[in-house]
């Protein structure tokens, strides 16, 4: 990233040359792939079951910063992880609400069914 010049509105090749530098675009098809399995997921189960598993990707990196990378991690992130870990576990706590919808039978037909009858 170093060999190009300094990112702006003014230079628009400048901007489109650092996307398309394989580690930004690596890591943007990372992304992509992470909020497709996210709705993916989410399509499948309630935000109960979801959300605590994403969560955990934040006290995740930031122990494989501290102690693979050597990076300095103040008080206030520990707590913003702490305050954030707290929230997800309010949220786990609650009732699902996932319905898992009934097998059609010959009682009672889908929608589909019904309609060509």
């Amino acid at each position: 990233m170093t060999a190009l010049p300094s990112i702006s509105l003014a230079h628009p090749g400048a901007l489109i040359a650092a996307v398309f530098t394989p580690w930004i675009a690596a890591g943007i098809l990372l992304l992509i792939g992470f909020f497709a399995s996210y709705l993916t997921a989410l399509s499948w189960a309630d935000l109960t079951f979801v959300l605590p598993a994403t969560a955990f990707g934040n006290v995740i990196v930031a122990l494989i910063s501290r102690f693979w990378l050597h990076e300095n991690i103040s008080i206030l992130r520990w707590s913003g992880i702490v305050l954030i870990t707290l929230g997800v576990s309010f949220v786990a706590q609650s009732a699902p609400l996932t319905e898992h919808p009934e097998p059609a039978t010959a009682e009672h037909p889908t929608a589909t069914e019904a309609e060509t009858r």
